[in-house]
């Protein structure tokens, strides 16, 4: 099967528009959820279960079943059916990847119910493009791919979560929440949505502070705050923080440090490039909005942060930076490590890029 050629940034769009057409009332016949990214999938099917149907109709025309605990007769036979005291009603196959012999629902998609919304949740996996199931089905109803965000795409997708609650997040309280939550969007809605009801009444910003005292997180020792003094050459200050996850390597894994600052020493680099075609090959400056998406960076602030230490790592420099953490990048997963702890390695790390010139 070819791979697929959707993007994570494809799948917040189709999310965005699914969401605003199920909000306007307006349902296709059937709905295919697939991808590796749960938490899309089961938003939509929560999202389609409660307005297609009023509450007073969900108790007689809502049907979820499980594909490991069916067939895909009984999921026509039900989808057949018609709706009681109403006129739609929903059957929402969940787990449908566990369905045995899902392409025979083509005797169904190929002339679906108009009174029943069929939602199937395909997780994990997509199913395959070349059968008349899924050709059904984008032909005639809705087909959405969920792709799990990379590291690099979560930070500005958190933002504008955190800004669909009302907040605005400072710098440092984004960077915070990208470190602490990952890449699991369930794990990053369900922990923000805890954070946003601990905050005072009428709160418009998410700081710092909000962050370390609902989740524990220091504001001080952090990949944020390491990154920064790494940046700005301040070598004591560096050396704190890697002494403070020495000491707490479950909360701080040294492979997500050298991650954080891979991704740093990228920016620093590509903003000294732009400013070297600039300077010597009269290609114009990007703008600040153009460099947030280039460097993929959320904010102005970020950049002007970046600006004001670029200069301090020359790209002749920053590109040995970029070899270094590629080199303690395979010792953090035991490859040439001598037997050294997280808490070593990242202190010979760092004394390393700071003897750089």
């Amino acid at each position: 099967m070819a791979k697929s050629s959707v993007k994570f940034r494809d799948s917040v769009g189709a999310f965005e528009t699914l969401k605003k057409e199920i909000a306007a009332g307006r349902f296709a016949p059937i709905y295919l959820l697939m991808g590796e990214e749960s938490y899309f999938i089961d938003y939509l099917a929560d999202t389609l279960a409660e307005n297609a149907l009023t509450e007073q109709e969900r108790a007689f025309n809502f049907t979820t079943v499980y594909g490991r605990d069916t067939a895909v007769g009984a999921i026509v036979n039900t989808a057949r059916q018609m709706p009681m005291m109403g006129g739609r009603q929903v059957v929402v196959v969940r787990e449908a990847q566990q369905l045995k012999k899902i392409e025979e629902l083509s005797v169904y998609t190929a002339n679906p119910s108009p009174s029943t919304v069929l939602v199937l949740c395909h997780k994990e996996k997509n199913v395959d493009k070349r059968s008349q199931f899924y050709k059904h089905i984008a032909a005639g109803g809705v087909v959405f791919e969920s792709v799990r965000p990379r590291d690099y795409e979560i930070r500005e997708w958190l933002g504008n979560f955190v800004a669909g609650k009302g907040l605005k997040a400072e710098p440092k309280a984004l960077e915070m929440l990208v470190e602490h939550l990952g890449t699991d969007l369930a794990k990053i809605s369900s922990e923000l949505s805890k954070l946003v009801l601990a905050l005072p009444e009428g709160a418009t910003r998410l700081t710092a502070d909000d962050v370390e005292r609902n989740t524990g997180m220091s504001k001080d020792f952090n990949n944020y705050e390491l990154c920064k003094a790494v940046a700005a050459r301040q070598l004591h200050r560096a050396l704190v923080i890697a002494d403070n996850f020495s000491n707490n390597p479950k909360e701080h894994p040294l492979l997500v440090s050298i991650l954080s600052l891979f991704g740093h020493f990228r920016e620093i680099f590509l903003l000294n490039y732009y400013g070297w075609l600039a300077k010597h090959k009269g290609v114009p400056m990007p703008s600040d909005v153009e460099l947030m998406g280039v460097l993929r960076l959320p904010s102005p602030f970020l950049v002007n942060e970046l600006r004001g230490v670029a200069a301090g790592w020359p790209n002749r420099v920053t590109f040995k930076v970029l070899g270094l953490l590629r080199e303690y990048d395979a010792k953090s997963k035991g490859m040439g490590s001598g037997g050294a702890s997280d808490g070593e390695l990242l202190r010979e790390l760092l004394l390393k890029m700071f003897a750089l010139r």
